[in-house]
């Protein structure tokens, strides 16, 4: 199944008094991750729903914390494909700082269409299950690394 990865820096507003991430930046980082997952496999949301009217709400989600992070960490996000349903793609997510993995879970996202004011749960084509269920070792450079938010040089 095809995969991604993500690095993220976290930032002082993600963490809690204790100094922690706030455990809500973990479903805010696999929506990102998520994304971002689909457009490295060339089915940006944007364009999915302005050329297709195909949008892909979150269903389900679902996260063990295992460790706790701290501000300025620099974090590794790993998403693969783990389930393709006939309306729904399942999503799992490692979090990473270096080697330790600090967290994973899944989202459950619907294929859906807008036809006017109404949505509804459609089947995923099949020319997408194709893109989805491609193994990541098929095509090299497969897993696309996207650090829009890492900011080594220290500028902020």
């Amino acid at each position: 199944m095809r995969r991604n990865e993500i690095q993220l820096r976290v930032h002082w507003g993600d963490t809690d008094k204790a100094g922690i991430v706030f455990y809500p930046n973990y479903f805010k980082w696999f929506d990102i991750a998520g994304h971002q997952f689909f457009r490295s496999v060339g089915l940006a949301p944007s364009e999915l729903e302005e050329k297709h009217q195909v949008i892909l709400p979150m269903l389900d989600a679902r996260c063990t914390f295992e460790k706790p992070l701290f501000y300025d960490d620099i974090i590794t996000i790993r998403t693969v494909v783990q389930e393709i349903n006939r309306k729904t793609i399942k999503l799992s997510h490692e979090v990473y700082r270096g080697d330790a993995r600090t967290g994973c879970g899944y989202e459950l996202r619907g294929w859906v269409k807008r036809e006017g004011d109404r949505l509804a749960a459609v089947p995923i084509p099949d020319s997408v299950r194709e893109i989805l269920e491609q193994d990541a070792q098929e095509k090299a450079g497969c897993t696309h690394r996207f650090e829009p938010f890492l900011d080594l040089g220290g500028s902020r």
